[in-house]
């Protein structure tokens, strides 16, 4: 066992807001300059809708993520080394920028309106530009927002191009694409930061990396020549070009705030308080085994590879690897192991990439009957409730575990009757005067579990939210360019793991593969 420490996240789709904040906060902190202007580190896509860029998620045309063998390691789907190296002056599978921007990153000719007269038949106007060519009264015909709120999710518009709906019938799919009938969900994106990343180990200059101290991905701008593979092996499409430096940007995760023990941009700003983050232990010696295999498996075995935080062996490992009592402490308390291995409510975006990302989704529910029917709507109870039966739900179950867990149903099925209970727990303590154990005892939890549930879910304070330790770098003797993780044409297997000497916790000990 081979201990290592990763940032892990979780979103609450029920409560998402889809108001962007989250959006404009980091695009006014770390993409708001030339070169970036089509960049979206942090989007929120709504759902049914084929997301920015345009079906990122279908893999048939990107080639993203990692393929099952028949071998102990997952192969990128993208293609072999050998393919990568025949292929670098020209990328087949590369998203092109009309499936980010439609003709580019668009300005406007706002000098018209300061040059120009108006005359008796007209006023000036600023007429949209292109900022790469220089071309004026381009057509604007997409954007990263096009389908907010639902307004591509028509049954003749672009919503009907929804990769998740590959399992429905076109009946089924119909349905819910009329908008007056349908339910649509809020989707924010963010890197992932995935503990089997395919940026890294497709980049044929070594230039992508996963810190050892919190398990954030970089991309090294000195080392980056833009091969842009990074691009085309992500299966979320996260890594962009800046056509002004011809450099390769990502997420950053916000290091420097995670570092001084502040949460990211988007998790701060956030008024809907839907996001958590906190230090998660995972065995790294296991991630090449984990990713392999098959598709209905990927979610428990991704819940595997975290390890308990209170498991006296785990801990006794983590500090031989070098994790000092601060960060074990965070670990313990850091929600997201709760969220995700305790109570089985977060459920990975697309764990069928065999990414085994760090980021986890909280399915939203639906919304409360407007009346009731008297029907048994919460049926493993047995009583008469508002709350609507998985049966009801006007968002499918098959469009849901599509997104969340590889077809399978049974995972967010679980996750959802367990927000169900926990919403049936409460209205009968506040409706009925009597808490309502049943419930609970039906989905498996207890009342302390409901009781913390219900806090973190809905009450949490900030501190409670995000469990980010300081990094003591003052403690370590490397500069930290120094200190970086496997990079490069790397399968990600233990024995590709690089050497080190000094860990970013505080210990000095020898820390090998």
């Amino acid at each position: 066992m081979q201990v290592k420490i990763q940032m892990g996240m979780v979103f609450n789709l029920d409560k998402c807001l889809g108001c962007n904040t989250c959006t404009v906060a980091c695009k006014n902190i770390w993409t708001n300059r030339e070169g970036a202007e089509y960049m979206f580190w942090n989007n929120v896509e709504t759902k049914p809708g084929i997301g920015f860029p345009k079906q990122w998620e279908n893999q048939d045309k990107y080639r993203g993520g990692w393929k099952q063998t028949s071998k102990s390691t997952p192969q990128l789907r993208i293609g072999s080394r050998f393919w990568t190296m025949m292929n670098l002056f020209y990328n087949p599978v590369m998203p092109q920028m009309e499936e980010y921007y439609g003709q580019g990153p668009v300005t406007y000719t706002y000098e018209d309106l300061h040059s120009t007269k108006p005359t008796k038949y007209s006023q000036p106007v600023a007429r949209p530009k292109s900022m790469i060519t220089g071309k004026e009264d381009i057509e604007i015909n997409y954007g990263v927002n096009w389908e907010d709120n639902g307004a591509g999710a028509t049954v003749d518009g672009l919503g009907a191009m929804d990769s998740n709906f590959a399992e429905m019938s076109d009946s089924e799919r119909d349905a819910l694409l009329k908008f007056q009938d349908s339910f649509i969900m809020y989707l924010p994106r963010i890197c992932n930061h995935c503990m089997n990343p395919c940026c890294v180990a497709a980049c044929p200059s070594g230039a992508g990396d996963k810190r050892e101290e919190d398990g954030v991905v970089l991309i090294d701008q000195n080392r980056c020549r833009a091969w842009r593979y990074c691009v085309s092996s992500c299966p979320y499409k996260k890594p962009y070009y800046n056509w002004k430096t011809g450099k390769m940007e990502k997420c950053i995760l916000c290091y420097p705030r995670l570092e001084a023990g502040q949460p990211p941009a988007c998790f701060h700003s956030c008024p809907g308080r839907i996001r958590y983050i906190g230090p998660l232990l995972y065995d790294i010696d296991r991630v090449a085994e984990i990713a392999n295999v098959p598709e209905h498996e990927l979610v428990a075995a991704q819940r595997e590879l975290i390890l308990d935080p209170n498991d006296p062996e785990v801990i006794e490992a983590a500090k031989r690897a070098g994790v000092s009592d601060s960060w074990l402490q965070a670990c313990q308390k850091s929600p997201i192991y709760k969220m995700v291995v305790d109570w089985e409510i977060a459920l990975p975006l697309h764990p069928e990439f065999r990414t085994l990302p760090a980021l986890f989704y909280i399915p939203p529910e639906s919304p409360v009957k407007t009346k009731n029917d008297g029907s048994d709507s919460l049926s493993m109870v047995g009583g008469k409730t508002v709350l609507p039966d998985l049966s009801e739900f006007r968002l499918p179950i098959k469009f849901l575990s599509s997104l969340f867990s590889a077809g399978d149903p049974k995972p967010v099925e679980k996750a959802l009757l367990r927000q169900l209970a926990i919403r049936g727990y409460r209205r009968s303590i506040r409706v009925e005067g009597k808490a309502d154990l049943d419930v609970l005892k039906a989905v498996g939890l207890t009342e302390k579990d409901a009781i913390h549930m219900h806090r973190l879910l809905a009450l949490a304070h900030y501190h409670e939210r995000f469990v980010v330790p300081t990094t003591r770098r003052e403690r370590t003797d490397n500069a930290p360019f120094v200190e970086r993780g496997y990079a490069g044409f790397s399968e990600m297997t233990p024995g590709n793991l690089p050497q080190r000497s000094v860990t970013f916790h505080g210990n000095r000990e020898e820390v090998g593969s």
